[in-house]
Order: C-alpha cells, then sequence, then structure tokens
C-alpha cells in the first residue's frame, strides 16, 4: 500500500505493549508513504527508525503547532493555536534555543544525578504507605506511579508544600483519559492560574528551585509562566505512565523482572529498553517549510509528515529482534525522548526516576502480581498523546 487512508491506531488485541500490527509491514515497504489526514490534507506517514530520525534532525520541518495537520481523530475542523510564551514544543529556531539555553545546565547529568538521593526517599515512602495497607488491592498508579514524579516535579518548580495537593490534582485531571474534554480543559486553565500566581510569588521571595532561578532571566511573567506549565507536562504525565505501564510489561515478563529483580546493576539498560519497547510518546507531527526529498519522496513545502516513534523504535534494520522485551539488551539510540534540537530536555530526569523507582518496587514486593486479568487492565486510547495504563490494579502477599 502506496497511500494510507488513515493512521493506525489500534493495537492488537492481547498485546498491549505493541503497537498497530499494520505499522511493521508498512515500514518493511514503505518506511516513507502517503497519509490521508482527519480533515483531508494529503501528508505523509514515517516509520522507519532512519526515516524518522532524519525528520527529528531536520529544521526544515517545523515544529509549530499552528503549521501542522494532526493524524488523530478527532482535532478536523479545530484551529490549533500557536504555542503558548514559554512552550518549548510548539516553536522552531532562534525561539526554541532562547527558551532551552536558560534551561539546559539546570537538567544536566550532573544536576540530575545529585537528585537520586532525593527520588530514593520519596519513593521508599511511597512504598513504605503501600506496604502500611497491607496486602489488598493497589492501584498502582495512584499510589506509586503518578506520585513520584508528582512530587520531584513540584519541589523543582518550587510548588509549596501546602498547595502541592490541590496543583497536583488539577495536573491529574489534566491527563484523566476518563474525563470529558471540557474538564480536561478546565483543569489546565486552573493549572495556568496556578502558575501565574506562582511566578510573581518567586520573583518576591525566590526560593531554591528552578523557577526562582529563572526570575533572573530575560522572561516575562507569561513565558515564566508557560515554561513552568511545559515543565510540569513533560516531567508528570510521561514519567508516570513510563512507571506504571514499565510495571505492568515487567509484571507479564516475569524472567526479565526476576533478572531486574536480581541484579541491581542492570537498572540503567532496563530504563532504556523499556523506554524503546514501550515507545509511550508514539506518534508526533512535523510541517514541511520548504519541499524536502526524505527516502526518494519529495515532500512540498506545507505538507504535514506524522513520525512514527513506535514503530521507528521496533525496526529490525536498527534492533535486532526488537518486539522482544531483553532488559540486557544494551543498544542505545532509541527515539523515545525524540532527536535533533528538540530531544526531551527532561530525559535525564526521567531516567533518574525510573532507574531508582522500578528496582525499588520489584525489591520491595517480591511477590508483586496483577489482581486482575491482563485483559482487564484499563488501557489508553491508541490515539491519546500518550500511551499507558489508566489503573493498574496490583497485589502481593504478606512478607
Amino acid at each position: 500500500m502506496t497511500h494510507l487512508p488513515e493512521l493506525p491506531v489500534d493495537r492488537p488485541a492481547g498485546c498491549p505493549f505493541d503497537p498497530p500490527a499494520q505499522l511493521g509491514p508498512i515500514r518493511e515497504r514503505h518506511p516513507v508513504v502517503r497519509l490521508t489526514y482527519p480533515d483531508g490534507h494529503e501528508g505523509w506517514l514515517v516509520t522507519g527508525y532512519a526515516q524518522v530520525r532524519a525528520v527529528l534532525a531536520d529544521q526544515r520541518f517545523s515544529s509549530r503547532y499552528e503549521l501542522a495537520h494532526y493524524p488523530m481523530p478527532g482535532l478536523e475542523g479545530i484551529e490549533v493555536p500557536a504555542a503558548a510564551p514559554g512552550d518549548l514544543t510548539g516553536v522552531d529556531d532562534p525561539e526554541h534555543s532562547r527558551y532551552r539555553k536558560l534551561l539546559t545546565g539546570r537538567f544536566t547529568v550532573r544536576r540530575m544525578r545529585q537528585l537520586t538521593a532525593r527520588v530514593e526517599q520519596v519513593t521508599a515512602e511511597h512504598l513504605d504507605a503501600m506496604a502500611r495497607q497491607g496486602p489488598v488491592v493497589v492501584d498502582l498508579v495512584q499510589a506509586f506511579a503518578h506520585p513520584v514524579p508528582a512530587v520531584m516535579i513540584c519541589e523543582l518548580l518550587g510548588v509549596p508544600y501546602a498547595d502541592r495537593e490541590s496543583f497536583q490534582g488539577h495536573a491529574a485531571a489534566v491527563s484523566d483519559v476518563d474525563a470529558a474534554p471540557e474538564e480536561r480543559f478546565a483543569a489546565y486553565g486552573k493549572l495556568q492560574e496556578y502558575v501565574g500566581r506562582l511566578v510573581p510569588a518567586k520573583r518576591a521571595e525566590p526560593t531554591d528551585d528552578i523557577l526562582s532561578e529563572l526570575t533572573t532571566s530575560d522572561l516575562t511573567d507569561e513565558e515564566l509562566a508557560g515554561l513552568a506549565t511545559f515543565l510540569l507536562g513533560a516531567g508528570l504525565d510521561t514519567t508516570a505512565n513510563m512507571l506504571a505501564l514499565g510495571t505492568f510489561a515487567l509484571l507479564q515478563h516475569p524472567e526479565q523482572l526476576d533478572a531486574l529483580r536480581a541484579d541491581p546493576d542492570l537498572a540503567d539498560k532496563a530504563v532504556e529498553e523499556l523506554l524503546r519497547y514501550l515507545s509511550i510518546t508514539h506518534t508526533g507531527v512535523r510541517a514541511a517549510l520548504e519541499d524536502v526529498e526524505l527516502d526518494g519522496q519529495l515532500i512540498k513545502a506545507g505538507e504535514s509528515v506524522t513520525f512514527s516513534v513506535q514503530a521507528g523504535n521496533r525496526d529490525p534494520e536498527r534492533f535486532a529482534d526488537p518486539d522482544t522485551l531483553d532488559l540486557s539488551r544494551g543498544v542505545p539510540g532509541h527515539l523515545t525522548f525524540g532527536h535533533g534540537i528538540h530531544q526531551c530536555l527532561g530525559q535525564q530526569l526521567a531516567r533518574v526516576e525510573m532507574r531508582v523507582a522500578l528496582p525499588a518496587l520489584v525489591r520491595r514486593f517480591p511477590t508483586l502480581r496483577l489482581a486482575v486479568a491482563p485483559e482487564d487492565v484499563a488501557l489508553r486510547p491508541g490515539h491519546q498523546n500518550i500511551y499507558g495504563v489508566q489503573r493498574l490494579p496490583v497485589t502481593w502477599d504478606q512478607g
């Protein structure tokens, strides 16, 4: 097939960790193929690892929201606005670099690794809270996967302790796929309002956090609020879903779980393999600013290009036996954090949180298991921007 009538989004039955089945054959035959978008736009779908990297590295493909057409159903007829001030993901250079330069030094590998002790403490506190409940059925999303990164991003941004419960509540509501769209928009509005009040408070009385540090820059209050909201979105829902979906995947691959539990030195490789295998930020879009030739296809200026991270991360041309979860794989270069100038700014924080939290969870509860049948685990719909589980009921034996 050289022209797709729609983007495949449905995952194969009984295989919640695999990409839609159609993507593999498409990638093998036509890694750059014509795609009809829900609004009728004729654009492209890119599925090969090398081709996805090429799109992400080429600044002739714009990240500006308002220039793109979107492949997921539900947005047709909706005019997507330009990125809010401070939103790094929806702007191109030089604006993107202006924002990013202010943040790069605050998210270095060294600085994020210095947070390890605090992540260990937060992780232990939530595991202790689970243990105190006894071997009951617990939703791991609410008990562990969401609150650990939520506490860390609150501390990094300098959200006062007294405000964290309401702040995290608004943040959770934004990503609640069970909520109506208007409810999620309302929650996002409340989040923006809160951050908008927090910025002048940090200017008046700075504390030891990223937001206070940024008040000494040339950013306006509006840009600071937008940047803080961007960091929240980038650093909370993604990591929370990696922790929850990653646990689900490990429980379904007990030999891999046992290997992680037995070997603390496996954590780094395990995190990278889970990021590749699960590819929760699975699909993105760029808009061609000029004519670009890609893999023998001429993409014309104004056409949208959808790139499939999940297909690229399962490309056998790049990863041997790509559909197998192998925590010892140790092959670098997955696309989950992107590539090029928009590569995820907070990737080192996500790595630290996963590297600490997942091994700690499986060692603390050696009999951890699903409390429902695997097919009854509530998954996010395939058209959601971030894939994961909505709830993950687990239990364990008294120990």
